[in-house]
Parts: C-alpha cells; sequence; structure tokens
C-alpha cells in the first residue's frame, strides 16, 4: 500500500514569497490577521497569500517589515503599519496598467438619534450603490432598494452613468447638461465618460440638490423596476444622450437633506 502522504507536505516549498514573508512575521510572533492590518488589506488577502499565490504586489512591503522587526526595530502596528506603505505597490493588470480599486457596491450611512420617548434608533442618512456592466443588463436590481429606501425617508437621488463619449449629445461638463451637479466629467481610455446628474433647481454653486425620491421611484416603477431603463429613458426624453447608447456603468447616490 503506498503510504498516505502527509497533509501539507510539499506545501511549504511551493509558497509564494509573500507566503514566505508572512511566515516569517508569524514565526515573529504576529497572526495574520495583524500582517494584514500593517498592510493595510484585509485578512482574507492575507489568507490567498497560501491558497490562490496572491499577494505579488505585497512583497516589498513585508520584506521591509520583516527586515525591520528581525534587526531589533519597533514592533508596534502602527509603526510597521507607516514602513510598509512606502513600500505597497499598485496592483497591475496584464497589460501592465495600473488596476483600478475594487470598490464596495453599496454603502449604507446612518446615525444615532433620540426620539420623542428618549429612546435612541439609528436613523437613515444616506446610501449608495453601484451596478456594472453585467448587473445592469438585467435591470441593475441592486439598486432599486437604494432608491426605495431614499423614497421612504423623503430623500433626494443623483446618478452617475458611463456610456462612450459619442453618445452624449452635449460636450462634456456643459452646464446645460448637468446644472450645478458634479460636472467633473471622468474620461476614460476606452471612449467612455462617466457624468453625474441630478436636478438642481438652484443654480450653479448651490450644491447637489437631487431628485426628490419619491418622484423617481415613480419614474423606475413606471419602468417596470428597471433602473437601467428608467435611467436612460430620462437622458433621452431630456435630450442628453442618444437612444442607441449602451449603459456601461450606474451609480444611485441617495440622502436625505439636513433638517
Amino acid at each position: 500500500m503506498t503510504p498516505r502522504q502527509r497533509r501539507g507536505g510539499g506545501r511549504r516549498e511551493q509558497r509564494n514569497e509573500a507566503a514566505r514573508l508572512t511566515d516569517e512575521l508569524i514565526g515573529e510572533g504576529f497572526n495574520k490577521k495583524q500582517v494584514a492590518e500593517i498592510l493595510g488589506r484585509n485578512a482574507s488577502l492575507v489568507s490567498q497569500f497560501f491558497t490562490k499565490n496572491k499577494g505579488a504586489s505585497m512583497v516589498e512591503a513585508l520584506r521591509a517589515v520583516v527586515q525591520e522587526v528581525q534587526a531589533g526595530g519597533p514592533r508596534d502596528i502602527d509603526s510597521l503599519k507607516r514602513l510598509a506603505r512606502g513600500h505597497v505597490r499598485p496592483r497591475l493588470t496584464k497589460g501592465g496598467e495600473v488596476a483600478r480599486v475594487r470598490r464596495r457596491n453599496a454603502v449604507r450611512s446612518t446615525r444615532t438619534v433620540t426620539d420623542d420617548q428618549g429612546r435612541r434608533r439609528k436613523e437613515w442618512t444616506s446610501s449608495l450603490a453601484r451596478a456594472g456592466k453585467q448587473h445592469i443588463a438585467s435591470g441593475a436590481s441592486r439598486l432599486y432598494p437604494i432608491i426605495a429606501e431614499a423614497a421612504e425617508n423623503d430623500g433626494r437621488i443623483g446618478f452617475t452613468v458611463r456610456a462612450l463619449r459619442s453618445m452624449f449629445t452635449h460636450d462634456s461638463g456643459r452646464l446645460a447638461d448637468s446644472p450645478g451637479v458634479r460636472r467633473n466629467v471622468v474620461q476614460r481610455r476606452d471612449g467612455t465618460e462617466e457624468r453625474a446628474y441630478g436636478a438642481n433647481v438652484g443654480g450653479p454653486g448651490s450644491g447637489e440638490q437631487g431628485f426628490d425620491a419619491v418622484e423617481f421611484k415613480a419614474m423606475v416603477d413606471a419602468a417596470g423596476g428597471d433602473v437601467t431603463a428608467a435611467v436612460k429613458g430620462w437622458l433621452v426624453e431630456t435630450g442628453r444622450m442618444h437612444p442607441e447608447a449602451e449603459i456601461v456603468y450606474l451609480e444611485i447616490r441617495a440622502w436625505r437633506e439636513n433638517r
């Protein structure tokens, strides 16, 4: 009978440099969670040094930290975090360009208030959600709860869309395109642009007033709950986008004005 291979046998020799350096820090008394904190990342990424061969962009930072610790330097997390920060290289695409940072697809903010009975409770203040090309094709349903909650709380809505530059009817940054609302158009190398919209009635400089969330929800409901169709419909009907345009990114921002 062939002897059973011992679990983990040979695995150490196959580990990449990020995993090997992490092992050295573990040997110095740190754990993976602390290593992640030093690198400014989460612990799941550090685990992937061992399981998915990741961490190439962290090697220089890890090596600097290991050298500092082994040389008898400061061992507190804050000091090592500052040291690592100067050595972390940005993640690159296969083409050698700096990769875009992955962002959370949904963010929700609240504040603690005291009601009339003196009880403390959480009150919604703002939300943000994003959808990429694949999710947009199916109606961007993950964005609908953001709109619904804003409507329930008499909030406001603003949104950002990305499409081919040639599919917008106005020149970049024109006042007629999005008056007073975040006109810092983002242009991309693939020929697309990101533009932000809201219902600013106060004119330039009055801040992002946004659409009334109840009316915005009604517009989406009229489109069968399809957020993408509702947004594109508004852009086309108001003369801001050509009917044949394809939206490849959509962001919904919702907030409640200060009372």
